[in-house]
């Protein structure tokens, strides 16, 4: 029995995703064709020996409580621990709407405190990565940290994305700063956390702040608590952008990608669908691509990602794309750099993300700028329709409806948020 038990964050708004986390939280978005972000995480505790789990959920819950469900994928389907769906609530001196991932667990405070664990294994729903969490809880135990804080190196212009560590030479950390803006310090936290949980319980019950890496971790430093850095050096991503998320997939399709998806050492689970097999057609052509099951494949296909149930006609060509399950590319269609989400009709001769404008999105300049365009679920793009680049189609719109149909030029949104 593991001597620590993880609450994994699931409940934040992305909205840096834009259109695809419209219908649902960051943790349950598509990766790899067939699985969730939500499932590396799990199958990282369960591959750890950690079977009390718990998955903390606010913002559009449905799609991620679908998906994980009783736990059964993750043999988390247990008497005794399990997976835990943890729901806000009112009522009670921490009942109210999460401000933040320390307040997420203030929330829970009365769950923590029941679980007979040692230990407590703070992780993000949203990163992509494997890790074997054991080494990680010997390292904390040895020291004698209240918590110990999972770093690895990333590039100095992303350092504005992450919380950046300053570490002395004990590997005690000295130094917090959440998303600088300058700095030549590149040890960046992980959002991993394992904390004594009578550390925890105290830090969040006799000091204010609702974030750890703003609030917590950086009080702790002043009043000269032991914070470590365990290092970590194996592949690691934070997808939470639209540009991050795109190649994150797409690297997928390197000839010797960082991420092993077949690795049976260390397997990722996931809730499978039932869906038939892969089916291609005479003149089909695929290459440099991941195709779930359930495909049906009759044009081109190239360096892209295919959820389950997507169909591509005869003559359409997907091209540097990330499709979600059960969409439909009719005859003559043209997919270029795109995200599309779940159920969408392309409907023949449709060119989305067509030409050489790469004007960044009128509405959303910070977030889709990078040639990339969306299409949320459901929605339609009719015949013979024109999308330029950095688009934003929104869940369930109708393109023909739109002022601009049936060319919708590049930086354009269609729809509304829902």
């Amino acid at each position: 029995m593991s001597k620590a038990f993880a609450m994994i964050m699931g409940g934040g708004a992305s909205e840096a995703l834009s259109v695809l986390t419209e219908t649902r939280a960051e943790p349950a978005l598509p990766f790899a064709g067939k699985y969730r972000i939500i499932d590396f995480p799990l199958s990282n505790c369960v591959n750890s020996d950690i079977y009390n789990v718990a998955v903390l959920t606010q913002y559009r819950p449905r799609s991620l409580n679908t998906h994980i469900g009783t736990g059964k994928p993750w043999d988390l389907d247990l008497a005794t621990g399990g997976v835990h769906l943890l729901q806000p609530y009112l009522g009670g001196p921490y009942g109210d709407w999460q401000k933040g991932t320390a307040d997420a667990v203030r929330c829970n405070l009365e769950f923590v405190e029941m679980q007979s664990e040692e230990h407590v294994l703070l992780l993000a729903g949203d990163h992509i990565y494997m890790m074997d969490y054991r080494p990680m809880l010997r390292s904390h135990e040895q020291s004698g940290a209240d918590v110990t804080v999972a770093v690895r190196r990333v590039s100095v212009h992303e350092t504005h994305r992450f919380g950046i560590v300053s570490v002395g030479a004990d590997n005690r950390i000295v130094g917090f700063q959440e998303k600088p803006r300058r700095t030549r310090e590149t040890l960046a936290s992980m959002g991993i956390y394992m904390f004594r949980k009578d550390v925890l319980v105290r830090e969040l019950t006799q000091g204010s702040g609702n974030d750890f890496a703003r609030d917590i971790l950086p009080r702790m430093l002043r009043d000269n608590r032991q914070l470590e850095a365990y290092h970590f050096i194996g592949y690691w991503e934070d997808v939470g952008t639209v540009q991050s998320y795109w190649e994150a997939n797409m690297s997928l399709l390197a000839e010797d990608p960082a991420l092993d998806l077949y690795d049976s050492t260390w397997v990722v689970h996931t809730r499978s669908v039932e869906k038939a097999p892969v089916r291609s057609g005479p003149d089909a052509v695929m290459g440099g691509t991941l195709i779930s099951n359930g495909c049906v494949v009759n044009g081109i296909v190239e360096r892209s990602v295919l959820s389950p149930g997507v169909f591509v006609a005869e003559g359409a060509v997907v091209r540097d794309s990330v499709i979600f399950n059960d969409t439909r590319i009719e005859a003559g269609a043209v997919v270029d750099r795109c995200i599309v989400d779940k159920q969408v009709t392309i409907g023949p001769g449709a060119m989305v993300g067509h030409g050489d404008d790469n004007t960044a999105n009128r509405e959303l300049a910070e977030r889709l700028n990078t040639g990339i365009t969306l299409i949320g679920r459901n929605a339609i793009v009719p015949e013979n329709v024109v999308l330029g680049r950095n688009v934003a189609v929104h869940p369930f719109a109708d393109v023909a409806a739109y002022e601009g149909h049936p060319r919708i030029p590049s930086g354009s949104s269609v729809g509304t948020r829902r």
